[in-house]
């Protein structure tokens, strides 16, 4: 009987060897894999520099400038929410607008002869203030300095932020179902007192000043809002004058918030023309001269990707859940965004 005992004690613990040895296995082929996927992107990429005659620079989120080395026109695309950067190294997953890289980007097409002008690709519902008006700086810095024109096409949304990108291009064209305009500022927040109160937060501050604190908005604080959001709206309203050759008073008529049908864009003079993308893209390339469009582009890193899969697995507390809601709101944040289009 204790024979048996021991003989199926030793065939166990001969099972859990096997299966310890096993997962050893797994994980050394996985990082085996990792290495190898690495070493050959490594590889690919130092063969493209030398081989290739192709000169590159790679952009804050690992995104690769490697431009044709024949005349071509940038493609620029400003795609979702016009914020600050959100991939920066080796584990981040490439999503979205990236602002440090867009701007990155322009400034190597600014002292690269080969290209002919941009195309600005706009399918955005805004963004930040800080973001929006530094990206629209950063094109009429392009214009003045290389002389090249911007054409701009606008996608599913082209408002407020996503406008004022627009309006620094020299041609302006839209799909017909483009949902664009909201020429105006919005600063919003969250009043959670009753939240907290029901879940037995207490909040408290300390500040040095009456107006330090604004989690509950004061008739004080409302007021030093608005002349934020005014002095913002001004300068807004200015850039689309410059933009569109219109007079302050015709921007201003047309620039309570508002949204536009492409249509209606088309008809107070907010774009030029109404096409495809495609047919957009051959007028261009026909009035430059220039058949080759060229955007950068990176493939999530491998590393990125596992990282990105591993925490969509674990679950969010209810703190979590809160705070990564009121920051995608931009809780406090002046923003040149179309709130209709949340």
């Amino acid at each position: 009987m204790n024979a048996d005992r021991n003989k199926a004690d030793g065939y166990r613990q001969k099972e859990r060897r096997m299966k310890k040895k096993q997962i050893i296995g797994i994980v050394v082929a996985a990082v085996m894999f990792i290495i190898t996927c690495a070493a050959s992107m490594l590889t690919n990429g130092l063969v493209d520099r030398i081989f290739g005659n192709v000169s590159s620079e790679i952009l804050t989120g690992g995104i690769e400038f490697s431009a044709p080395a024949e005349d071509y026109i940038a493609i620029v695309s400003v795609t979702g929410t016009i914020q600050e950067q959100t991939a920066v190294g080796l584990f981040d997953t490439v999503e979205g607008y990236q602002h440090t890289t867009t701007m990155e980007y322009i400034n190597q097409l600014m002292g690269d002869s080969s290209n002919k002008g941009i195309l600005l690709y706009v399918d955005s519902p805004g963004g930040t203030v800080y973001e929006s008006e530094e990206l629209y700086d950063k094109l009429i810095e392009y214009k003045e300095i290389t002389g090249n024109p911007i054409w701009c096409y606008m996608a599913h949304y082209a408002a407020s932020g996503g406008y004022m990108a627009s309006v620094a291009a020299d041609e302006i064209y839209a799909n017909r179902n483009t949902t664009t305009g909201s020429i105006g500022v919005i600063v919003s927040g969250y009043d959670l007192s009753g939240l907290y109160e029901k879940l037995g937060i207490e909040y408290f501050s300390i500040t040095s000043g009456a107006n330090k604190d604004s989690s509950q908005l004061t008739p004080d604080q409302m007021e030093i809002y608005q002349r934020q959001v005014d002095e913002c709206y001004e300068r807004f309203v200015q850039k689309v004058a410059d933009g569109r050759n219109m007079t302050e008073t015709e921007v201003l008529s047309l620039a309570d918030g508002r949204t536009y049908t492409a249509q209606q864009a088309l008809e107070y003079g907010l774009i030029d023309e109404i096409s495809s993308y495609e047919e957009m893209c051959g007028q261009m390339a026909a009035e430059l001269g220039v058949s080759t469009f060229y955007e950068p582009s990176a493939e999530d890193s491998l590393l990125a990707s596992l990282f990105s899969e591993a925490e969509s697995i674990v679950p969010k507390s209810e703190a979590q859940i809160l705070k990564e809601t009121a920051e995608e709101a931009e809780s406090g944040v002046l923003m040149y965004y179309a709130e209709q289009l949340r």
